[in-house]
């Protein structure tokens, strides 16, 4: 499990970066499919005998690999902001014909706190997608792997 959330980890850490160049809130939909291919590749290195043994060690993938997108979030929020930039912000809200705020603080601390939070939820997803992935696993390969002794 440790190995599939570390090759997950790093996938979602790059993936993340891109993502969230373009947009923050593009990470928590790669990683719906990524928290399923943490579980399943879990349970294709470790092989668990049950469901339930499934779920977990596909959950915990899930939750490694979800950490890595938390820091790919981090890092891409954070090249997002500074390629942005308070003013390029500004400019983009006025054509909108939204309200600004003045203040450069703010917007680099609502930039952090806001990939802070889309972390967090990228780690929630992966983790339970995680389970899902697998359980699919054992549905499809695990049973028929799995010998019964008398």
């Amino acid at each position: 499990m440790i190995k599939a959330g570390l090759i997950l980890g790093a996938v979602m850490l790059v993936l993340g970066i891109g993502a969230s160049l373009i947009s923050p809130m593009c990470v928590p939909c790669l990683a719906l499919a990524a928290g399923i291919g943490a579980g399943y590749l879990a349970g294709v290195y470790d092989k668990p005998r049950t469901s339930g043994n499934s779920a977990k060690v596909g959950a915990v993938a899930g939750t490694i690999g979800g950490a890595g997108a938390l820091i790919g979030q981090l890092i891409g929020g954070i090249l997002n902001a500074t390629i942005v930039g308070p003013e390029g912000a500004a400019q983009l809200l006025r054509q909108l014909g939204l309200p600004t705020v003045g203040d450069p603080t703010f917007y680099y601390l609502s930039f952090i706190g806001g990939a802070l939070c889309f972390g967090v939820v990228d780690i929630v997803l992966m983790a339970a997608f995680g389970a899902l992935g697998g359980i699919l696993w054992q549905q499809f390969t695990g049973k028929s792997n799995s010998t019964t002794y008398p």
